[in-house]
């Protein structure tokens, strides 16, 4: 148990403090990065986008090491056990939409229920960080 808390807790941090600084170096972009702040704002979505994906990837790391380590539980249903079907489950889980084609056992559930909290966490620091630089940056509303 205290093995799963650990490597579920340093999951969550290394997502965050990549995150953290994912928008810090957006933040910096904008600045630097003088066009039409349309395309400005639109290049920080996708951005965004991208850096969700990168911790997805970081999560689904997490669960197909966990998978294939006898501690830590398992994943069942629609999985075979490969990385790319851990990252189709990272991906349900960080955005809440839980399918349910894929279910986990054991320990590995925490890691789940800590994954949903962190990407609802995450896309709304990222939603509130594009509000900012929208009504910053956008002087035509």
């Amino acid at each position: 148990m205290i093995t799963s808390f650990l490597a579920n807790t340093l999951v969550v941090l290394i997502v965050v403090a990549f995150h953290y600084e994912a928008l810090r170096q957006i933040g910096i972009f904008f600045q630097k990065f003088k066009v039409l702040a349309q395309f400005r704002i639109g290049l920080a979505v996708l951005l965004s986008l991208v850096a969700h994906s990168i911790e997805v990837a970081i999560f689904a790391l997490a669960y197909y090491w966990m998978h294939h380590s006898p501690y830590f539980g398992s994943l069942h249903g629609a999985f075979d056990g490969s990385y790319l079907d851990s990252l189709y489950f990272s991906y349900t889980v960080y955005t809440t939409v839980g399918f349910g084609d894929i279910f986990p056992h054991g320990e590995l559930r925490f890691l789940t229920g800590i994954e949903s909290l962190t990407g609802l966490v995450l896309i709304t620091w990222t939603a509130s960080f594009l509000y900012v630089k929208m009504t910053r940056y956008w002087t035509d509303l």
